[in-house]
C-alpha cells in the first residue's frame, strides 16, 4: 500500500565512474560547438600543465524551447560522471550567466538535455528539456555556490547533489529524460547576453564512464533523506543498493524505523548501521507501520497465511512478540489516535477498500467510509479531531478529511494535474506533506517520477518541496520530526549492480 572581480570562489562538480576518459596531458573533449544562434566568437584553451580548461562563451540563454551557448563535448554512451573545479573570470554582466556540466541528446538548439549549472549570482540548479523543441524546466537548489556539485547519469535518470563542505550530500533532485544510444557530455558556458562574452575556468576535470546495462538488469538504490521544511535542504542519511521503504521518526527524535525484505530495522537519525528489530514470527512486514504516541509500542502490518493477507499487530517498541489486533484481512495500518486508544487503517472487505478504526486492544472494527473506490492512508490530526485520508471517489486520487467519527468528509487538495496520496500532518498541526503522481499514473506504484508537496493544514497554496524518483515506499507512513521542522522519506534510483 500502500538544488568579482578576478576569479571567484571554487565550485567542484563531481560524478562517479571509471575508467577515466581523460588521457594524460591531452584534452578529453573531441568537439566544440556554438550551439544555437551565438553572435560572438567563443573559445576553449586547454593547459596540460595544470589540466585546466579556460572556456569563453556567449549566447542569449539556455532556456525555453531553444538554446544559445558554447559547448565543449565528448560523445559517450551509458552511465556517466564528471569531476571539475570551476571559477568565473571577471565580475560579469549578467547575474544569470551559466557554466557547468551538460548531457545532451544532440547539438541542435532545441535538443533534449539535462545540466547542472551555477549562475553568476551563485544559484545552483538542474535545467532540463524532456523532448526536442519542448520547454525547459528547472529544479533549484536552496543552497547557493560556492559549493561542490555531484551530477550523475544512471540510464535516463539524472541526479544532482550539493556538498557545502559540511560533510553532507544534499540532493537537488532526480529527473528523467530519455536519451538513448550515443549522446553528448561536456562543459557549457552561456553569457546570458548575446552582446557579451563570459569566461569560466574549469580545473581538475575528469570524465569517467560507469558502463551500461540493460534496464531490466539494474538494481534499486534506496536513499533515506531528511528534508528541512524551513530551508528546503535535503540531507542523505543512508544510501545503499538495496530496497527499503517508509521511515518512521521516533517521538524522541533519535531513531528511524523502516522496512526491508519483510523485516523492520532501526537506524540512528544521524546515520550509521541499521539494526534488526525483533518482530518474532512476523517476517513479512509491509510498508505500513508506525510508533505509538507515547513511543512505547510499534504497530506493523504483516502478511500471514496461505493467502498472504496483511493483518495488524502491536509489539513493544524494543521488539518482541506481536499481538494480533485485526480479525479480518487484508488490513493495512496508517494512523494512531493521539490518545493512544485507536488505530486507523485501510482494509478490503467484500471487494472494496475503505477506512476503518479499531481499539488498540482489538475487538470490533468500525467502518468510516462507504463510497465506491479506494479510500486509503488514514492518519489522525495531532489534536485527534480529524482523520486525513486519500480517496479516488471523484475519479482522481485526492486528499480528504473527515471528523474522527467519519462524518463531514471533505476534499482538501484541489483537483489538478496530480493524484495525491498519504497525507502526513506535522506534530504542531500546521503543515501537511503528501506524495503526488502525474494524474495519468494508476495507483501508487514504485519507480515513478513523483513530487513531494506541502500545504498549510488550513488550506492555501500548495508548494512543491521535492522532485524525485520514488512513489510506493517513499512516504507511506508518518515521518515528521517531533519538532515539526523536518521529515524523512525514501528516494530511489535504478543503478548498475
Amino acid at each position: 500500500m500502500k538544488h568579482i572581480s578576478g576569479i571567484i570562489s571554487l565550485l567542484v562538480i563531481v560524478l562517479y565512474f571509471s575508467p577515466i576518459i581523460t588521457k594524460g596531458g591531452s584534452t578529453m573533449f573531441e568537439g566544440k560547438t556554438e550551439v544555437g544562434k551565438v553572435k560572438l566568437p567563443c573559445s576553449v584553451e586547454f593547459n596540460s600543465a595544470n589540466n585546466t580548461y579556460k572556456i569563453t562563451g556567449s549566447g542569449l540563454n539556455m532556456w525555453s524551447t531553444a538554446d544559445a551557448f558554447y559547448y565543449v563535448w565528448n560523445k559517450v554512451e551509458g552511465d556517466l560522471s564528471l569531476t571539475m573545479n570551476y571559477s568565473w573570470i571577471g565580475e560579469g554582466k549578467q547575474l544569470h550567466r551559466k557554466a557547468g556540466w551538460m548531457v545532451r541528446a544532440g547539438l541542435e538548439a532545441d535538443a533534449p538535455y539535462v545540466d547542472a549549472v551555477i549562475h553568476g549570482d551563485g544559484l545552483i540548479s538542474m535545467q532540463y528539456r524532456s523532448k526536442k523543441g519542448g520547454e525547459t524546466f528547472e529544479v533549484q537548489s536552496p543552497i547557493k555556490g560556492p559549493a561542490t556539485l555531484i551530477f550523475e547519469r544512471t540510464g535516463n535518470q539524472f541526479t544532482t547533489y550539493v556538498d557545502k563542505n559540511d560533510g553532507q550530500l544534499h540532493p537537488i533532485g532526480t529527473i528523467t529524460v530519455e536519451m538513448n544510444g550515443q549522446i553528448y557530455a561536456g562543459l557549457a558556458v552561456c553569457s546570458h547576453d548575446s552582446t557579451t562574452q563570459e569566461t569560466a575556468v574549469f580545473s581538475n576535470v575528469e570524465m569517467k564512464k560507469l558502463g551500461s546495462a540493460e534496464y531490466d538488469k539494474r538494481v534499486v538504490e534506496s536513499t533515506l533523506e531528511i528534508l528541512d521544511t524551513e530551508t528546503g535542504i535535503r540531507t542523505i542519511v543512508r544510501k545503499v543498493k538495496e530496497h527499503f521503504e517508509a521511515p518512521n521518526w521516533s517521538p524522541d527524535g533519535k531513531t528511524f524505523y523502516y522496512n526491508s525484505g519483510g523485516k523492520i530495522y532501526t537506524l540512528p537519525v544521524e546515520g550509521g548501521t541499521p539494526e534488526l528489530l525483533n518482530t518474532d514470527f512476523a517476517d513479512k512486514c509491509n510498508n505500513d507501520h508506525g510508533i505509538s504516541p507515547n513511543g512505547k509500542e510499534f504497530v506493523i502490518s504483516n502478511h500471514i497465511g496461505t493467502e498472504h493477507k496483511s493483518m495488524i499487530y502491536i509489539l513493544p517498541i524494543k521488539g518482541g512478540e506481536p499481538k494480533l489486533i485485526t480479525k479480518n484481512g487484508p488490513s493495512y495500518w496508517h494512523g494512531w489516535s493521539p490518545d493512544g486508544k485507536t488505530l486507523a487503517y485501510c482494509a478490503e472487505r467484500n471487494g472494496d477498500f475503505d477506512v476503518y478504526t479499531i481499539p488498540v486492544t482489538g475487538g470490533e472494527e468500525t467502518r468510516l467510509t462507504t463510497t465506491k473506490g479506494l479510500d486509503d492512508g488514514p492518519e489522525y490530526s495531532p489534536d485527534g479531531k480529524y482523520i486525513y485520508f486519500n480517496s479516488v471517489r471523484i475519479g482522481q486520487m485526492k486528499i480528504w478529511r473527515m471528523k474522527a467519527d467519519g462524518s463531514e468528509q471533505t476534499q482538501i487538495t484541489p483537483t489538478d494535474n496530480y493524484g495525491d496520496w498519504f497525507a502526513h500532518i506535522s506534530p504542531d498541526n500546521k503543515w501537511m506533506v503528501f506524495v503526488s503522481y502525474d494524474k495519468s499514473v494508476d495507483g501508487h506504484p514504485a519507480n515513478q517520477n513523483v513530487l513531494l508537496r506541502m500545504m498549510p493544514v488550513g488550506g492555501s497554496e500548495i508548494k512543491v518541496i521535492a522532485k524525485l524518483f520514488g512513489g510506493q515506499g517513499t512516504i507511506n507512513v508518518p515521518s515528521w520530526s517531533p519538532d515539526s521542522k523536518k521529515f524523512a522519506f525514501v528516494s530511489y534510483k535504478l543503478v548498475m549492480p
